[in-house]
């Protein structure tokens, strides 16, 4: 066989005879310079020109480094790269809260961001800030509070003559399980001349003629409906409330059981765990046909006679928006109005309120539905021991007050049977 005839590497034409093209010819020439340089690489790998080790632009060779380190050194520079990585570490944590600090304090005005974590790591922000307590707002009251407070928190109680036997039977209840952070706040010179003779804790308002004309003669939604405007001042100073009715009996510390997590907790008007902690409901409208079905998020309201409220701004917010309602429509029922704020979202023409809220435990708060209802026709559930109960849901508050404190605090086992699961 006649072998191929091979083009010489540097002649002008290819194997066909004819020229190379001068593309061909300037790959050629790059092919051959890469390779001269390799070539004297290999040769001279510390280059052509010989420099002096003690010139400020002398590299040395990574090998050269690491085999003159002893053990022990390698030891201390994986030490120190450890202790560096640490201080990163706190300082990306610090970033982040300074990062949340500053988004804080620019709210609504887009002057901070941060970036997400990975996927599942993520939590939105759930306990807001609290505010400045300005004692400035009302000295004589910031006095008191630092008396009876603790923590910062304290169960308050709005009350006036109308309420005076109820009322008594409140704070007998509270001091029973022993607690101590607890006032009253008179509507009247009654009230207050009565819970000093109880020596009880008592904080007479300034005369507010608006309020005072309420107060001393109003019935139970016309007071139920000044604590908003009264607790604000509380929250200004800095001190978290637990609102209580007086209608509520007390047999643990509330604060043993707060999570604290949330600008609102409130105890429910639901009487299960799908109206207490909301479900999914369908409605039907069988006319639309094939999307007859539409399913709507449903939760009974919160009640606004029992609830945990931290000084935050958003919780400052809710109690102006519901007074100054309140205030404008003197029919509202103060309930309906406190959950529509909380509960109402932004749309076309209304800003709703951005608060956190947390719903209580119905068998921890119980209301007196849960109890007539379903609890004391449990035997495994007539075994808990509530925190409270709220006699909210029947109008002879009294008797079953009675009742109740018969049942868990004396132990008369029949002491609920004779009541009807409802009013009558």
């Amino acid at each position: 066989m006649a072998g191929r005839r091979e083009a010489p590497l540097m002649r002008g034409g290819g194997a066909s005879g004819q020229p190379l093209s001068r593309g061909s010819r300037i790959a050629a020439a790059v092919a051959v310079g890469v390779t001269l340089g390799c070539v004297c690489a290999f040769i001279y790998p510390d280059g052509l020109i010989s420099r002096s080790p003690d010139s400020a632009i002398h590299w040395p060779r990574r090998v050269d480094s690491v085999a003159c380190k002893t053990p022990k050194e390698v030891a201390n520079v994986k030490s120190q790269l450890a202790s560096l990585e640490r201080k990163n570490a706190e300082f990306r944590k610090q970033i982040d809260e300074l990062s949340m600090k500053l988004q804080l304090a620019g709210q609504g005005k887009n002057q901070a961001f941060y970036s997400a974590g990975p996927f599942g790591t993520v939590k939105a922000l759930r306990t807001n800030p609290t505010v400045m307590p300005d004692e400035s707002i009302n000295p004589r009251l910031a006095k008191i509070l630092q008396q009876v407070a603790v923590k910062k928190e304290l169960i308050v109680a709005v009350a006036n003559s109308n309420v005076k036997e109820t009322l008594e039977m409140w704070f007998t209840n509270i001091k029973r399980v022993g607690i101590s952070n607890y006032l009253v706040v008179a509507l009247d010179d009654n009230v207050e001349d009565f819970c000093k003779s109880k020596e009880v804790p008592v904080y007479r308002r300034d005369p507010d003629e608006g309020i005072d004309s309420i107060g001393k003669t109003g019935g139970n939604h016309a007071v139920s409906a000044l604590k908003f405007r009264i607790l604000r001042e509380f929250l200004q100073l800095g001190y978290s409330v637990l609102l209580s009715d007086i209608d509520i009996m007390f047999f643990q510390n509330p604060f043993d059981h707060l999570y604290r997590d949330s600008d609102i907790e409130s105890m429910s008007d639901g009487h299960d765990n799908m109206t207490a902690y909301g479900f999914n409901d369908v409605f039907d409208e069988p006319s639309m046909g094939w999307a007859r079905y539409a399913h709507t998020m449903r939760i009974w309201v919160y009640n606004s006679g029992f609830f945990f409220i931290r000084p935050t701004i958003p919780s400052v917010e809710l109690l102006d928006r519901v007074a100054r309602r309140l205030s404008c429509e003197p029919k509202s029922w103060d309930q309906a109005v406190f959950n529509e704020e909380l509960f109402f979202p932004s749309h076309p023409g209304y800003e709703g309120l951005h608060a956190s809220k947390r719903t209580m435990d119905i068998y921890l708060f119980m209301n007196s539905k849960v109890l007539f209802k379903t609890v004391r026709k449990d035997a495994q559930l007539l075994k808990l021991k509530p925190v409270i109960v709220h006699l909210n849901y029947h109008p002879d508050k009294e008797q079953r007050m009675k009742a109740v404190i018969e049942f868990y605090v004396n132990g008369k086992q029949n002491a609920l049977e004779h009541f009807p699961d409802g009013s009558e």
